[in-house]
């Protein structure tokens, strides 16, 4: 009897587990356009850090309304201020998303078109040889931006943020800019247009009368730029322990115009 009554056994296991898995829920996986602005938003909690800078974009079935993504939520597109997308890519709804993200994930599939769409840029008419010397946009200097108040490096030229975690190689490592601006500003809105964006800064350094301007790109300077390879060898290799330079960053929009200042200080570990 039990030669035969546990054949069968197995066999209904087999077929009530495959029909458990036949219900259970499964990703929904599609291919869609969407539309990513030339201008950018600020995300909030819970699934972002709050006043952190994004991208805007419009799924093709938002019906016109823009959803917040992160500059490196679609896998394998890289997003730059001033440009305007159109993009195919994979969304994925997942059945069981984490409880610290999002139910959803974007891969690009293709770019099909990437517009610039910002004013042009327009070259210095005079000679910046001091502070005075910069003209401020409209309404500025404002408090939208804001970068980490020191940075530590050591002997061996490793970078870190105040908190000891370290930040990636000398040239790699970005200053990055933290958008901090408070959402009940009467200005909100018109201080996220592309006036009013980080474009640019000018680097006030402690080791030299030279005011430098460099481009922010997308997320801030890169720390090569602001700190040249000169002054981070004098640094990492005349500093003492304990020993700090501060440096100003005056942000600057796209025609150059001022917009706020920023202080950071470097320390010699």
């Amino acid at each position: 009897m039990n030669k035969f009554f546990i054949p069968i056994l197995l066999i209904c296991n087999f077929l009530v587990s495959g029909c458990l898995d036949d219900d259970a829920p499964k990703d929904i996986v599609e291919e869609i356009s969407m539309v990513i602005s030339s201008e950018t938003g600020i995300m909030y909690p819970p699934f972002f850090e709050e006043g952190a800078e994004c991208m805007l974009a419009m799924p093709e079935d938002s019906r016109g309304e823009w959803i917040h993504l992160g500059f490196n939520e679609i896998k394998g597109f890289t997003y730059e201020r001033g440009h305007e997308y159109e993009l195919l890519v994979i969304r994925t709804i997942l059945a069981n998303p984490p409880m610290d993200s999002s139910g959803k994930t974007y891969t690009l599939k293709s770019i099909l078109y990437d517009k610039l769409v910002v004013e042009p840029e327009v070259p210095i008419e005079k000679e910046i040889q001091s502070e005075d010397d910069i003209e401020y946009q409209e309404l500025c200097p404002f408090e939208k931006y804001a970068v980490e108040n020191e940075f530590t490096i050591n002997e061996d030229g490793n970078i870190f943020y105040p908190d000891g975690s370290p930040l990636p190689t000398y040239n790699n490592a970005r200053i990055y800019l933290k958008n901090i601006l408070d959402d009940t500003d009467l200005n909100w809105v018109k201080f996220h247009k592309i006036p009013y964006q980080a474009t640019y800064s000018y680097v006030f350094s402690p080791l030299t009368d030279e005011i430098r301007l460099v481009r922010n790109e997308t997320s801030g300077p890169m720390f090569k730029n602001v700190i040249p390879e000169d002054e981070f060898t004098y640094i990492t290799q005349e500093m003492k322990s304990g020993e700090e330079l501060k440096y100003t960053l005056i942000l600057a929009n796209v025609h150059k115009k001022g917009l706020q200042k920023l202080e950071f200080r470097i320390r010699k570990l």
